[in-house]
């Protein structure tokens, strides 16, 4: 099944040296990317840094190997940072790497089962919501290191950590706050000078050396961590909390889903950058199996990272390989300079992480979408809030909720029965039938009325059916209902449509049914309507319905 082939299978039958020297560069410079990255990110989520180079090294490793897309890149990323230190909080290490092991196992269900594509289903607004409300913890998470403030505690909750940070401003630390400051510049202003090494990288250098030559007292790696392990721990399967599965279930489904849907909005990004085209169940799997593997290490969720997949386009990445060196790299690097990251500024890590929040805020977006219909800007403010305020699980499940009702009332508002009775005396052309020159010409008794349903014909759409029936009159004779443009129907509709049709014989009224679809046809014979109704009462056309109607009064 090519759907489930890995793109490094296919890239290889042409592979050129040229291409393997420009992969092997622009390995080894996203390398250098994700390095800060995945140690800023661990210690954000609660877990020690080594974590986030064990989730880069691994899953970035198997993510290219067996993965969907050609230039997609896979680690650790700020979307997941909000759920993890969430389940750290409530269940520990373990209780994460369970979630993770469970995440992994989803994702790969979901690709074996086709559902790449049912990502795209999920409503824009809720992407963006969700995004941006994660950005907007991210930054909050950050403040404390950033000025050095003293606290025994930051809560978890949105407003109570900001109370905690008014009431601890008079504990900023100034040198915290330089050196902060001076990261946040060098992050920003670096790529004016060079492109190719990333500014995180030169911010974390550039701190560390000012730190150790001016002995300053602050927060690092080292003073908070101690000393930190710089090589891959053997893999390990977790012992399992039966008693903890039923917790961890509604966040293994979220890191999932987060998962699935940040890897390929990724792989699509891509898609349009070279002009290519993912498959995107086998990348779902892939991510699965990364997820799994990275938690077998000890390490945290790994999706597709979309600014390091950029970097990886920019820099003459074209095949899985470049993901392959990408993790590779970082392994030498951990090996042999991790006991030099002691020395990194807590405050640097911070600056690097307000970046991310803000790149990952996409306000533009946001902004953009308050000139959308209504229910779409209630859908994105309302995942926002829950995102910030309350979590990031209940953001995503309320906001399906809340879309698919609303859906459904969109649904209900394009659906309709129109009555037009066509009695001799009638003149006036009816909009409502858009009937063409010849229709126009056709004319009905006074005893036979015409109703036309427009719309899927749903449960949202059957109380108006029976409520427009309701208003048959006592000289009704035939009624004659046009189907023309119904797509579809759906089980309320049906029970309506019986009702109808009991409705009828009371009053013995004949019905006719004109134009009906296909997917309506099949609900109507499965349920044994069609027989009940009569072959011979369907007709294609409204001009040979109401032939009949005559025939038969």
């Amino acid at each position: 099944m090519s759907t489930l082939k890995p793109k490094l299978f296919t890239t290889l039958k042409d592979y050129t040296k040229e291409q393997f020297f420009k992969d092997v560069t622009s390995g080894i410079i996203v390398a250098i990317i994700a390095l800060p990255l995945s140690i800023a990110l661990a210690i954000a989520s609660g877990v020690s840094p080594e974590k986030g180079l064990y989730t880069a090294i691994i899953a970035g490793f198997l993510i290219s190997l067996l993965g969907g897309s050609r230039v997609l890149i896979g680690g650790p990323t700020g979307a997941f940072m909000v759920i993890v230190y969430g389940i750290v909080t409530k269940y520990g290490v373990d209780g994460l790497i369970m979630a993770t092991l469970m995440a992994g196992v989803i994702l790969v269900l979901m690709g074996l089962c086709q559902l790449g594509g049912v990502i795209k289903f999920i409503p824009y607004p809720i992407t963006i919501g969700f995004t941006s409300g994660i950005a907007l913890v991210i930054f909050s998470s950050q403040i404390k290191d950033f000025f050095g403030l003293t606290l025994n505690e930051v809560p978890a909750e949105f407003i109570g950590k900001w109370e905690a940070y008014f009431k601890a401003i008079d504990t900023i630390d100034i040198q915290t706050t330089i050196i902060g400051m001076i990261a946040l510049l060098i992050i920003i202003l670096w790529p004016k000078i060079n492109k190719k090494i990333p500014g995180a990288f030169i911010a974390l250098i550039v701190t560390s050396v000012i730190v150790k030559v001016f002995n300053l007292e602050v927060a690092t790696i080292g003073s908070k961590f101690g000393e930190i392990s710089s090589s891959l721990p053997m893999p390990q399967f977790p012992a399992f909390d039966l008693n903890k599965i039923p917790l961890l279930i509604g966040p293994a489904i979220t890191i999932a889903l987060l998962g699935a849907i940040e890897s390929l909005l990724a792989a699509v990004v891509s898609d349009g950058m070279i002009g290519g085209k993912h498959r995107s169940n086998m990348e779902l799997v892939a991510q699965g199996v990364g997820n799994i593997g990275s938690a077998l290490f000890g390490g945290i969720p790994a999706t597709g990272a979309i600014a390091r997949t950029v970097a990886n386009i920019k820099n003459g990445g074209r095949t899985p390989v470049a993901g392959m060196v990408h993790a590779v790299t970082l392994l030498l690097i951990m090996v042999i300079f991790m006991p030099l990251a002691k020395m990194i500024p807590l405050a640097a890590l911070s600056a690097i992480l307000i970046i991310v929040a803000y790149n990952m805020s996409e306000w533009r977006e946001f902004k953009e979408l308050f000139k959308s219909p209504k229910s779409d800007i209630l859908i994105l403010v309302v995942t926002f809030l829950v995102t910030v305020l309350i979590d990031l699980v209940k953001a995503i499940e309320l906001g399906m909720i809340l879309s698919a009702f609303l859906f459904m009332k969109r649904m209900t508002d394009v659906s309709n029965v129109n009555m037009v009775k066509m009695d001799a005396a009638e003149e006036d052309e009816q909009e409502v039938f858009d009937f063409n020159k010849e229709s126009m010409k056709l004319r009905t008794s006074e005893n036979v009325q015409i109703y036309e349903i427009n719309g899927p014909f749903f449960f949202g759409a059957a109380d108006k059916f029976m409520e427009v029936m309701s208003d048959l009159g006592h000289t009704t004779k035939t009624l004659i209902i046009r189907m023309r443009n119904v797509p579809s129907m759906d089980a309320t509709a049906l029970h309506a449509f019986k009702r109808m049709i009991t409705m009828c014989r009371k009053h013995k009224i004949n019905i006719i049914i004109s134009g009906i679809n296909e997917q309506p046809k099949k609900v109507l014979k499965k349920a044994s309507v069609y027989e009940l109704i009569g072959e011979e009462n369907f007709f294609t056309t409204i001009e040979e319905a109401i032939d009949y109607s005559r025939k038969i009064n």
